[in-house]
């Protein structure tokens, strides 16, 4: 089984990478995952390049988005997007020769029409294939030694997958690794994501590692992805927001371990409410209500009563009221059993 991959000059180890995902991949969330352990890399929030150079002009200073990554641990990603080298340029510049990140992303793959129609980037750039190899060539050589990798999507519909002839320019510009989520642009999230599509990518690909993305949920499904797909490492995106400590379940299914079970209902409850604390340190009390609304919703998928709880939590106005809501959702009765949480947990996982 595999254990690590290398990206460049980095060791992913173990080859589980964390997605960047816009309004949630923040310094709260990335502390923690680093807290619960299992990410071989971790990533922040896509960056827009074009944002970047426009506050750098008005003498803004750096993007929300890069708040904390200065003095964060490494190794760590930074994802950008935009559509013009220059932007790029300047951006993944400031990133590997100032910041000292890890690896700077390409975004090819974000289907939001925000990105991807009104600005003409992320996976709007799929179909064109040198395009798409041209900005992985400017900022791989401003970059250097620094790796850069991309992320895209298989193509923008069924009726046009370029994912390998896309591959093939982003390794030939220079990309140190690619991901790959298995989805049409099309397609949003919808549907399933098609590791048979992905596996094709492997065989042009002459040296960088492939990474698989797409549909993992359970450490079990995360080492079949492994050992049955011509993957080098996989990624976890939304199922990292539902239930953040899978990461560390994942490390421990690939060092041949019996994952430990999820928390009980009394530990998802105070993981829910550090992260909680963490955002309230970077953001302040009244902006983390607002944004833990939709955070505290993942931690509540799949599991019983979790409807009557986003119902709730996505009205709270104030601290209290957040807290109130959270304690009151997951209640444990004083004489309930380290059994009985555990069969709480088991329900949950099979919903």
């Amino acid at each position: 089984m595999k254990t690590s991959l290398t990206i460049g000059n980095v060791v992913v180890s173990p080859p589980v990478l964390s997605a960047p995902m816009a309004g949630y991949t923040n310094f709260a969330h990335r502390e923690l995952l680093r807290y619960l352990g299992g990410v071989g890399l971790i990533a922040t929030e896509m960056v827009s390049a074009r944002a970047f150079v426009c506050m750098e002009a008005r003498g803004d200073g750096e993007p929300p988005r890069l708040w904390g990554v200065a003095e964060e641990p490494r190794p760590l990603a930074v994802q950008i997007w935009d559509n013009t080298p220059e932007t790029l340029e300047e951006l993944a510049r400031r990133l590997a020769k100032e910041l000292n990140v890890s690896v700077v992303d390409l975004n090819f793959g974000c289907p939001a029409p925000a990105i991807a129609k009104r600005s003409a980037s992320g996976s709007y750039l799929l179909r064109d294939p040198a395009k798409v190899g041209e900005l992985v060539g400017r900022v791989a050589r401003i970059c250097a030694p620094t790796p850069v990798t991309a992320k895209i999507r298989l193509g923008l519909t069924a009726d046009s997958i370029n994912a390998v002839d896309v591959a093939q320019a982003v390794e030939e510009a220079g990309a140190a690794a690619l991901t790959v989520h298995g989805r049409t642009a099309k397609q949003m999230y919808s549907g399933f994501a098609d590791w048979d599509e992905i596996a094709k990518i492997k065989g042009v690909l002459r040296s960088i590692p492939l990474i698989g993305n797409g549909d993992i949920k359970t450490p079990s499904e995360a080492v079949e992805r492994l050992k049955n797909y011509p993957v080098d490492g996989i990624m976890i995106g939304r199922a990292g927001l539902d239930k953040p400590w899978i990461f560390r379940q994942i490390a421990q299914a690939l060092r041949g371990e019996t994952p430990e079970p999820d928390p009980t209902l009394r530990q998802q409850r105070d993981l829910l409410l550090k992260h909680y604390s963490l955002v309230v340190d970077r953001f302040g009390r009244e902006r983390a209500v607002v944004m833990m609304r939709k955070i505290a919703c993942h931690y509540s998928k799949g599991r019983p009563g979790g409807r009557n709880f986003r119902d709730k939590i996505a009205r709270v106005a104030t601290e209290e009221e957040f807290l109130a809501t959270v304690r009151d959702a997951f209640v444990v009765e004083p004489d309930e059993t380290e059994a009985n949480e555990t069969e709480a947990n088991e329900t949950t996982s099979e919903n």
